[in-house]
């Protein structure tokens, strides 16, 4: 299937060239994960002549511009997603995210003040670059400064993707089977965070909720 995902890629990158670029590098970054490396790879692929000479051939830098902007749409549309409704579902469906009540509160104190060192180096992390929006518009981060540190984290990563891929060309696979095994070691450290942060927290996150529904039915709680 993640095959059959790759090959799609290419065809529709070949046969539309930058709009096709700049789509999927908007819905990539908007949490639909489609991979970027294999976009950017295809896209710097066809701005080399050896690759072009079978059909479209584009320009890298309008390739790198097509990629980092359409990155940067589509994290504004994760972030004002998460800016909009983030803190409603939160709030209804916190307790089975397993996030207590007052966390919510301090994530955004953290996001004011470090938030920018979060966003930028996402960006520069394969699969955690898909969905760091989210959180930031949920704990309502300052839309400037998100904006200019996602900026200068997809940047880079556009940039050096596209630049492999012309420089390998044709052999632009090559670059992404060496990434490949970055991205399942990314996505494992993820799983297993993910398992050990649920079995940690499940029983103190049911046992505050709990009491604040209590709080509540007294008219004691917000």
């Amino acid at each position: 299937m993640l095959e059959a995902l790759h090959d799609w890629i290419v065809h529709v990158v070949a046969d539309h060239g930058i709009l096709a670029i700049a789509v999927l590098m908007t819905l990539e970054s908007a949490c639909i994960p489609i991979p970027s490396e294999v976009t950017m790879l295809v896209g710097g692929a066809l701005a080399a002549t050896a690759f072009a000479g079978a059909g479209r051939e584009l320009d890298l830098w309008a390739v790198v511009l097509a990629g980092t902007l359409g990155n940067l749409l589509g994290s504004w549309l994760a972030y004002w997603a998460g800016a909009a409704r983030g803190r409603d579902l939160v709030d209804r469906f916190g307790r089975y995210l397993l996030i207590r009540p007052h966390e919510l509160d301090r994530a955004q104190v953290w996001f004011a003040r470090r938030g920018e060192v979060a966003v930028f180096a996402s960006r520069l992390l394969p699969v955690v670059r898909t969905f760091i929006s989210l959180p930031a518009g949920v704990a309502r981060m300052s839309f400037g400064r998100f904006s200019a540190y996602t900026l200068a984290g997809c940047l880079p990563w556009c940039l050096a993707l596209a630049w492999a891929g012309r420089a390998f060309g044709e052999r632009w696979r090559t670059v992404e089977h060496t990434l490949e095994p970055v991205s399942w070691a990314v996505a494992g450290a993820l799983a297993i965070a993910t398992a050990l942060y649920v079995a940690r927290r499940w029983r103190r996150v049911r046992t505050e909720y709990a009491l604040l529904d209590a709080a509540r039915r007294e008219g004691l709680g917000p």
